[in-house]
């Protein structure tokens, strides 16, 4: 395997291990909202072990990826989803403008990636 291939695997695992970690912040987000300030002890477990998993995953993925920009897409996906499903799971309410904001900060994420990609790397 070339250097560069090398290089696209595991720039491939950090975003793949970033993505996860973003996934079960969500759930981190959710089951602290459903522990009801961790007196529900099913909720209140579950949330440590989310916790536990989106920290894991996000120091993988920092390992590679850069900690601000890491951190910034890590955020983005957590805050969200935890949006989406809080609105869709337990009923909070989302009006229009939040949706039109959720989906800048989604836009954003989207943008950070891309210019974390091999091809935007080797023109500057």
């Amino acid at each position: 395997m070339t250097k560069t291939n090398q290089d696209n695997a595991s720039s491939t695992r950090a975003w793949i291990s970033l993505l996860l970690a973003g996934a079960f912040e969500i759930g981190y987000a959710l089951s602290v909202g459903g522990s009801e300030a961790f007196t529900v002890l099913s909720w209140s477990v579950a949330a440590i072990v989310f916790f536990l998993l989106t920290l894991y995953f996000l120091s993988v993925a920092l390992r590679t990826i850069d900690v601000g920009i890491g951190y910034a897409v890590w955020a983005g996906i957590g805050s969200v989803g935890a949006a989406a499903f809080g609105s869709v799971l337990l009923g909070e309410q989302l009006t229009l403008a939040q949706a039109v904001w959720l989906a800048v900060i989604i836009g954003g994420v989207v943008w950070l990636k891309l210019a974390d990609s091999a091809k935007l790397q080797e023109q500057h």
